[in-house]
């Protein structure tokens, strides 16, 4: 073989790897689909509580769903439209199972998105895992859904309930050290969560400073009984780990006993129009909670470019929806965090690559974050929100005072 011809082979063998492996990148990858993605759509399921105890949270829903309304009338994203199937399970764990099934099954999404409540995911991440089907960005801060190891299906979007609980626990050793604690709980892992987390953080001093745990079901019509039980026992502070029905009575009946203890609020139940105006300002004074986000009622975001934008957003595609609620700023900030997942697969939509991205998120800021607050996951970490402000509750709006405070802290 002569030198010329040598080189030649040698050059046609690498010029021939190279084409290969530039058309294995993005630029010119194949086209990759799973069930609920073609050329033009990409299909994804959601359950919500349209109805039940937890209905407040569905205007969440409907902000999602009018902004991918936005999204498609701007040409969708990569150029295929979504299709957000939304079905209400009432905040009823077997009605979630039926509803998922119908989505997977039979309307066969891509991945089911936000689904609310801690008992309504629990009830379906085995099945979701088993068949491999993203659970993605799930509206709860439980621990078992940021467990890449045992669920790589499953993606909790909230801040860790445990991670929230300890917070409060630093909160009240720093400013209330001789407490009284009295925890009012949802008996379920979302009320669970947040006692370890707060037991957790007093550490040795938890025994002694809580004299009383008392539960409530979802399907209780009040929890005045467990109030005025609280009041009775001596309670000077209030750990109040409720859904927006129950967090709204207890403010009202905490008012009517003209009782006036320290009144900590889980970020769950901190919606200004959902919450705490339905209570009545006036009883709501001073409760404490956390927060990542901009508060909508907040002056000092009226000039805030996402805000702007946000409250455009609203005018057009929801204007029926409350501007004074940081559920539907919740919901917008999700759907724009699965956004970027999306637009980062590219053409191959696979249920794999989903996953992928969305542990592959760096840096992230979006419209409506408090500054300094960001979104960065891996594939050994799926937490969404690590890290949360102190808030209190002051006229018509909440305040923020003190740093940014980190999960990992």
């Amino acid at each position: 073989m002569s030198l010329f011809t040598s080189t030649v082979t040698r050059g046609a063998a690498c010029a021939a790897a190279f084409a290969l492996a530039f058309a294995s990148s993005g630029a010119f990858a194949q086209k990759r689909y799973d069930p609920g993605a073609t050329d033009t759509e990409i299909k994804i399921g959601q359950t919500m509580p349209f109805s039940g105890p937890a209905s407040a949270y569905s205007t969440i829903a409907k902000v999602q769903a009018a902004y991918f309304k936005m999204i498609n009338d701007q040409g969708g994203i990569n150029g295929r439209k979504i299709n957000l199937i939304q079905y209400d399970d009432a905040y009823n764990p077997p009605k979630t199972v039926e509803q998922v099934r119908k989505l997977v099954e039979s309307d066969e999404v891509l991945l089911t998105f936000q689904i609310l409540g801690t008992a309504p995911n629990a009830a379906v991440q085995k099945y979701l895992n088993g068949k491999k089907v993203p659970q993605l960005f799930t509206s709860t801060g439980a621990a078992r859904f940021t467990d890449p190891k045992n669920f790589p299906w499953t993606m909790g979007y909230n801040p860790n309930y445990q991670t929230e609980g300890r917070i409060y626990a630093r909160y009240i050793l720093t400013n209330h050290p001789n407490a009284k604690i009295g925890v009012l709980y949802q008996n379920d892992d979302f009320g669970k969560d947040y006692v370890i987390g707060l037991k957790a953080g007093l550490g040795a001093k938890a025994a002694a400073m809580i004299v009383a745990e008392i539960p409530y079901e979802v399907t209780d019509p009040t929890i005045d009984s467990q109030i005025v039980r609280l009041k009775s026992l001596g309670v000077d502070l209030v750990y109040d780990i409720t859904t927006p029905k129950f967090s709204a009575q207890a403010i009202r009946k905490i008012a009517e006993l003209d009782w006036h203890p320290v009144h900590i609020l889980d970020i769950n139940s901190q919606s200004v129009g959902g919450v705490m105006k339905p209570a009545g300002f006036e009883n709501a004074q001073g409760v404490v909670s956390v927060n990542y986000g901009k508060d909508p009622g907040d002056p000092t975001w009226d000039n805030d470019p996402g805000m702007k934008k946000w409250r455009a957003f609203m005018d057009k595609y929801y204007p029926e929806g409350d501007k004074n609620s940081s559920f539907n700023t919740y919901g917008y900030g999700v759907a724009q965090t699965l956004e970027t997942v999306l637009r980062q697969c590219g053409d191959d939509l696979t249920r794999e690559n989903v996953m992928r991205q969305a542990a592959n998120l760096k840096d992230l800021s979006y419209d409506l974050s408090l500054p300094g607050i960001i979104i960065t996951t891996s594939p050994t970490d799926f937490r969404v929100i690590k890290q949360l402000q102190m808030i209190r509750f002051k006229g018509e709006r909440w305040e923020s005072f003190g740093p940014i405070i980190n999960d990992d802290d």
